[in-house]
């Protein structure tokens, strides 16, 4: 796999943390919990694995552009979180900041 795809599958598995970090309850929560670590070791594995051809700032600011992205997209759709003009302008921006960074490198 390439660089590139690791470091997509990190993203995903990113917002997957992201996203399950409220049902932990503040790690009260046993299943949640344990989801949240599955998600975060594997998703920390696959940036390891993607800084390895990858420039580490230009991997981290991506990584951590997809997670945010989607993160808030699961927050609109799951958690009933506001989803107004000014979130979905920033959050475009930010998409697009990811694909700029794409195509530089």
């Amino acid at each position: 796999m390439s660089g590139w795809t690791y470091l997509l599958l990190a993203g995903v598995l990113e917002i997957g943390f992201a996203s399950t970090l409220k049902l932990t309850e503040g790690f009260t929560k046993l299943m949640p919990s344990l989801v949240f670590l599955f998600f975060a070791v594997f998703s920390f594995y696959f940036l390891t694995k993607a800084t390895q051809t990858i420039p580490v700032g230009t991997a981290y600011a991506v990584w951590t552009g997809i997670g945010a992205a989607g993160t808030i997209i699961v927050g609109i759709f799951f958690y009933n979180e506001p989803a107004h003009l000014w979130r979905l302008f920033f959050l475009f921006t930010l998409v697009a900041s990811i694909v700029g960074l794409k195509l530089v490198s």
